[in-house]
């Protein structure tokens, strides 16, 4: 018998009149749970290992309360009320962090990474996109696309509308989890899987998606695309990106180091160091050819935005006469951020 699990989650979901399932609901995944939870669970669920999605009736949930009583308060608690659920109730176990194989997986490890249980690129979601259908995000909850216009009918003939908020793999990390010590002003800009610090903002034009965030605090203005991590005291400027693994970047992964800026509209396709500031407008790529300056401002060689990535105390600029990329040491870079985290 399995006597250790890299997690474990009791959740309640939907599914379509096919009873596959749609989307997932996790209030407290736990990682890396207590041999003796994991051996009260594979009790009752008859469980031996492996990754698996096991679907549980309101008994049988009512029974995991009974059993986890001694063991995990929360758990327990947290059963009694999924026992009286009047919608599909799944136990998810990962044996290991592999690859996914279920839909209820691949939203247990995006709550993960939404519950700071992991970090981005700190657990496996090799093989999620086939698992997350995509599904109209409703007023009423997930609706299977095939099924949307007939429900949408049903609404309508009660005098109801039936609200589509998006079409997408993803729904909106807080319909599911609110880190604590966060603002978010637009929280549909703001996917599942998504790795929000505490003391970050993410104000109206701030986009963070799955796998990628802020180690926080930070002021997130512009974008975190997939797999971007922002360290601690940085901020992203209004219009600004960040390329992703799925956009792009290749195989590099962009990370964005302690204390940088990155200006208004500006972007980066090369990880940044710490205190790096790319001034507003600018976007430095792998390739971008970039003017290396001392600190008489004379030219020292030129090298390409791939030879520096990673490196610390750079300021990255546009000469407004020459149009040339330039860089050189950045002085300036924590006490911008002292500021701009002052009431943050």
């Amino acid at each position: 018998m399995t006597t250790s699990l890299f997690s474990i989650a009791f959740g309640v979901g939907t599914q379509n009149r096919q009873g596959n399932w749609l989307e997932v609901f996790y209030a407290r995944p736990l990682l890396a749970p207590s041999t003796e939870l994991v051996a009260k669970v594979s009790e009752v669920l008859g469980y031996t290992g492996g990754n698996q999605a096991i679907a549980i009736s309101n008994n049988q949930a009512a029974k995991l309360a009974d059993a986890l009583k001694g063991v995990d308060a929360a758990q327990s608690a947290l059963l009694t009320r999924l026992a009286e659920s009047h919608r599909p109730l799944v136990a998810t176990l990962l044996a290991e962090d592999a690859a996914l194989s279920s839909t209820p997986e691949a939203y247990l490890k995006l709550h993960l990474l939404s519950h700071r249980l992991v970090k981005p690129h700190g657990v496996n979601l090799t093989g999620i996109f086939p698992l997350l259908p995509n599904v109209a995000w409703t007023n009423q909850g997930a609706i299977d696309l095939a099924e949307l216009a007939e429900r949408q009918l049903e609404a309508r003939l009660k005098g109801e509308l039936l609200e589509v908020i998006s079409v997408d793999k993803f729904p909106k990390m807080a319909d599911y989890v609110v880190p604590s010590g966060v603002r978010i002003a637009d929280t549909a800009r703001v996917r599942l899987g998504a790795y929000i610090g505490e003391g970050t903002t993410v104000m109206h034009e701030g986009f963070v998606n799955f796998n990628a965030g802020t180690e926080g605090p930070g002021m997130i203005e512009g974008r975190v695309s997939a797999g971007v991590f922002v360290g601690k005291g940085s901020d992203l400027g209004g219009g600004c990106s960040t390329m992703g693994t799925l956009s792009g970047g290749g195989n590099i992964v962009i990370s964005v180091g302690e204390g940088c800026l990155i200006g208004a509209n500006a972007g980066i396709g090369i990880p940044l160091g710490d205190r790096c500031t790319v001034e507003a407008g600018l976007y430095v790529t792998a390739g971008t050819k970039v003017a290396l300056l001392d600190d008489q401002s004379n030219l020292v060689k030129v090298v390409k935005g791939r030879d520096l990535a990673g490196q610390s105390d750079l300021l990255f600029r546009r000469n407004s006469q020459t149009g040339a990329v330039e860089c050189k040491t950045n002085r300036t870079a924590i006490e911008l951020n002292e500021a701009l985290h002052a009431h943050n």
